[in-house]
């Protein structure tokens, strides 16, 4: 019995200590976590869908040529920065179960526009928008997640199961776009990859009106009809009682920025996803699709199949390195980032030794999925260290994202542009000298939030030694007054 507790521990995190906290968690699981996975899902299947289409047919057809392929990803990164942290801040006034399902009608709305381009230019336009929209769903979720309705023991595994979601949508749109290419190429006029868009639409329109019908917002305002008054007051308790927990929400502060800039953590957490998330190149620009297309010798399904590899691997990775931080007593989330630089730099030189065979590249570019496990690890360390003042982590949060995407918008048109495959040399070094960055900036993350803890855990002795101070003052004042008084009583007594 106790090892089935144990086990159980590991995979899903801290056990409820009732059995109306049981019922609750597995409700905000099935209700929360089901529409942020799914949205995610279909918010990454229209990412995947651009590289997937590239490589299937629409290159030739919208006669793409140079870096027009990364001038894509760099438009749609340049939305996505500017919807950023005016998303993560709407949430704050605006119910997520309105602001989420929202955005994702716009992108769902946009993804069927893409499937009726005449030319690169429109997929610009419509890619600019996508990304202003679809900037919602990552930090926003990570923000609701973190700060309403998971303690920190919780946060881990949830944050590596809607990264996972993602990723899952990366898997699924090789498999997509490979059976569309073999099934429906040519079907009513349309190229097989103007039909993959049309489907993503699809899928993307029904997940949207889940959301709007299910999600229950945050503990405090919630109204969601599956929850009883016990749950929705035991949902604002269970987080009250977890250490440091800010949980109120929809009053901005303008000292906001004070306490923002005033902080490292605005400074150290941005600068470790700013730097951390290029180690996902491998997969954010599909270098294996293109690697296989360069080289030849592969068909179109062949090469939308195969990289499903590395992304069903990044999966593992995340769900693993998630389980496992939760699982520690201190729940560190540095050691994930190690592992994930150690793998990007193996797989980068193995690449690099390009006489090596081709069995080797395959197992360098799987390997490079390991570099997605410190995705949901980052951003459930940052909600850990600013888990005491929601607003600085809704900034935090969003600002990690905003920033990786700064650099987003320029490191593959300089490091891994289409016209360097199938070698990516330049890439290949930039991932090396990206992945020792990584191990230098979260040794700097770890030690400054060390320190933090260090100087709150005086501040707290300091405040308990004079709180006792205090109570030993009051004691003898009392036992003065007493002493006094029976004194007092003796000498009357005396008297008389």
């Amino acid at each position: 019995m106790a090892l089935m507790r144990k086990i159980r521990h590991f995979v899903w995190g801290e056990v409820p200590a009732t059995k109306t906290e049981r019922k609750l968690l597995l409700k905000i699981d099935w209700f929360i976590l089901s529409y942020c996975c799914l949205m995610y899902f279909s918010n990454y299947l229209d990412r995947s869908n651009v590289s997937n289409a590239y490589v299937s047919g629409m290159r030739e057809e919208l006669s793409m040529h140079g870096t027009q392929f990364n001038q894509i990803n760099t438009i749609f990164t340049c939305g996505y920065i500017v919807g950023m942290i005016p998303n993560n801040l709407m949430l704050q006034v605006v119910p997520p179960r309105i602001w989420f399902p929202s955005m994702q009608i716009v992108w769902g709305v946009l993804t069927f526009c893409t499937s009726a381009v005449t030319n690169v230019q429109q997929i610009y336009a419509i890619r600019f928008f996508q990304g202003i929209a679809e900037s919602s769903t990552f930090v926003g979720t990570h923000y609701i997640l973190g700060s309403s309705w998971y303690k920190s023991g919780e946060l881990g595994k949830r944050s590596g199961i809607f990264t996972s979601s993602g990723l899952i949508g990366t898997l699924f749109s090789g498999v997509l776009q490979a059976a569309v290419y073999t099934h429906l190429n040519g079907v009513s006029g349309r190229s097989g990859w103007r039909w993959l868009f049309i489907i993503d639409g699809v899928i993307t329109m029904p997940i949207a009106l889940y959301g709007f019908l299910m999600f229950p917002d945050v503990p405090t305002t919630t109204k969601a009809f599956y929850l009883s008054e016990e749950e929705r007051l035991l949902s604002c308790e269970r987080l009250e009682s977890d250490k440091d927990k800010d949980i109120e929400h929809g009053h901005l502060s303008w000292n906001l920025v004070r306490r923002i800039l005033g902080r490292w953590r605005w400074y150290g957490c941005s600068l470790l996803f700013a730097v951390s998330g290029e180690t996902e190149s491998f997969g954010s620009n599909n270098l294996m699709g293109q690697w296989l297309k360069a080289i030849g010798g592969f068909t179109v399904p062949q090469i939308d199949y195969y990289p499903s590899g590395m992304t069903a691997f990044a999966i593992v990775s995340t769900l693993v390195c998630a389980t496992w931080t939760d699982a520690t007593k201190s729940r560190a989330r540095w050691p994930v980032l190690v592992y994930m630089s150690i793998a990007g730099i193996v797989a980068s030189i193995c690449i690099l030794i390009w006489s090596s065979p081709i069995g080797l590249k395959f197992f360098a570019y799987y390997l490079a999925g390991a570099t997605y496990a410190g995705q949901a690890t980052t951003f459930a360390w940052a909600n850990q260290i600013c888990a005491d003042d929601h607003q600085e982590r809704a900034v935090v949060l969003a600002s990690m994202n905003m920033w990786n995407n700064v650099v987003n918008a320029w490191w593959p048109l300089v490091f891994y542009p289409a016209t360097d495959a199938p070698r990516f040399t330049k890439g290949m070094w930039a991932m090396i000298g990206t992945c020792i960055a990584t191990l230098l900036v979260t040794w700097f993350v770890w030690y400054l939030e060390r320190r933090e803890k260090r100087e709150k855990a005086r501040i707290h002795t300091r405040d308990d030694d004079r709180q006792e101070k205090r109570s030993t003052k009051s004691r003898e004042e009392d036992e003065k007054s007493v002493r006094s008084a029976v004194g007092s009583s003796r000498r009357s007594h005396e008297s008389a």
